[in-house]
């Protein structure tokens, strides 16, 4: 296996592994909001999970297409995507609004780790590059969408 190949397998999996720690993340949050009246945020989170599932899959894709093995687990180091740890803790009070403020944090945290591995000075595949470059997009979006969110119940709660 080539140097380069070795490094983008690493760098996917790192991506890959971004993505398990968001559906766990997002799912730990759908769990610990017990307030009904919160259905559509969790139908958001949900949605978030789901995004993650299928960036997982074609980044896994993009692995196994240049003879890499996936990785299988969350990251490890904890460093890009601590905050989901911090999820069950914010929501004991539910406190919708401080779960906007984390999950908002860690979206900024994958779009961060999205940027790094595409300005890494290695040769990537067109196909992975548009994928990796099309899943950034996905999570701006995402990024943006908890973003008003936050700021919505941020001016609800200054209203009341």
């Amino acid at each position: 296996m080539k140097a380069n190949d070795e490094r983008l397998i690493a760098i996917l999996n790192d991506l890959v592994r971004i993505n398990y720690d968001r559906i766990e993340g997002y799912e730990k949050a759908i769990e610990e909001i017990k307030d009904f009246s919160e259905v559509e945020i969790k139908g958001v989170f949900l949605k978030m999970a789901e995004e993650s599932r299928k960036h997982r899959t074609e980044l896994t894709q993009a692995v196994v297409q240049l003879g890499g093995e996936p990785a299988t687990d969350t990251t490890t180091a904890g460093d890009i995507y601590r905050v989901w740890m911090d999820v069950k803790t914010t929501f004991a009070g539910n406190d919708v609004l401080a779960s906007l403020q984390l999950c908002e944090y860690g979206e900024d945290k994958a779009l961060e780790a999205y940027k790094t591995a595409l300005a890494n000075d290695v040769a990537w595949p067109t196909d992975i590059r548009l994928i990796i470059e099309k899943e950034r997009a996905s999570l701006k979006s995402s990024h943006d969408r908890i973003k008003r969110y936050r700021d919505d119940y941020a001016n609800a709660e200054k209203s009341h």
